[in-house]
């Protein structure tokens, strides 16, 4: 009988999150140690799963580096994001390929934002980056709105008053995840001020994530556009109308 966990000497890891949920579990490595972070990764790969780990310092990531890459010649460290990865080619991946757009309000909110990214192509979604389009120069977001009329969700990342999601979500027709950062002067209250602006968004497509959470808003943004793409590949297989399938998701079929 298979098991739908296993456990290590620091962790009992649920394998069987993956059909539950859609996805993996994902190892935070905030308060792991990197001994820890390997022994979870190496685990979780050699069982066919494509790891992901969020929040490793750089520190940890030193350590981790080159003993996972013993396992995975690919693995590689996102240090602007802190995220590790040690990717499988074939995993997550169907044969309609999810769109997503990640914004940022300013460059000080790019880590955040790349850890959306990181998180999207685990979720084996296409993703584009647009960055530093903040209210304050709005010709800088007119002139990246192309980019955004065709995807499936965009996740706005935004510190100091949160005010982008508003201003997006005022622009287009697809499904906005607000991340608030904790970006922003004293009474930014460490992103309490974003977080409650874009809670109180007048724009009827944005919804809200905690503060700093980057993989949180991109999990979900990568959720909303996988349905899609599911769909899609659904009604590919079972023969119903491809060339309407093709319209409505713009043929976004993956190259593999």
């Amino acid at each position: 009988m298979k098991h739908e966990y296993f456990e290590t000497e620091s962790a009992t890891i649920d394998l069987d999150r993956q059909r539950r949920c859609g996805f993996p579990e994902v190892i935070y490595g905030e308060g792991k140690t990197a001994e820890s972070i390997v022994e979870i990764a190496s685990e979780l790969y050699r069982r066919g799963i494509d790891v992901l780990a969020t929040r490793v310092s750089e520190e940890k990531a030193g350590y981790a580096l080159p003993r996972l890459r013993r396992v995975c010649s690919q693995c590689y460290y996102n240090e602007v994001a802190r995220i590790l990865r040690v990717p499988r080619n074939d995993a997550n991946r169907g044969m309609y390929v999810g769109r997503v757009a990640v914004v940022t309000a300013g460059t000080s909110d790019l880590p955040v934002a790349e850890e959306a990214v990181e998180t999207l192509k685990w979720m084996g979604i296409d993703v584009e980056l647009v960055q530093d389009v903040g209210v304050a120069g709005p010709q800088r977001l007119q002139a990246k709105l192309p980019l955004l009329q065709d995807v499936d969700a965009i996740v706005v990342v935004a510190g100091m008053e949160g005010a982008l999601p508003s201003v997006v979500g005022g622009y287009v027709s697809a499904p906005i995840v607000a991340v608030p950062t904790s970006v922003g002067y004293g009474a930014a209250f460490g992103g309490v001020a974003a977080l409650l602006g874009m809670m109180n968004s007048c724009a009827s497509n944005v919804t809200v994530v905690n503060i700093d959470a980057g993989f949180k808003g991109g999990y979900v943004a990568g959720l909303i556009s996988k349905r899609i793409s599911d769909f899609a590949e659904q009604s590919y297989r079972e023969g119903v109308n491809d060339s309407r399938s093709n319209t409505v998701f713009g043929g976004r079929k993956s190259n593999r």
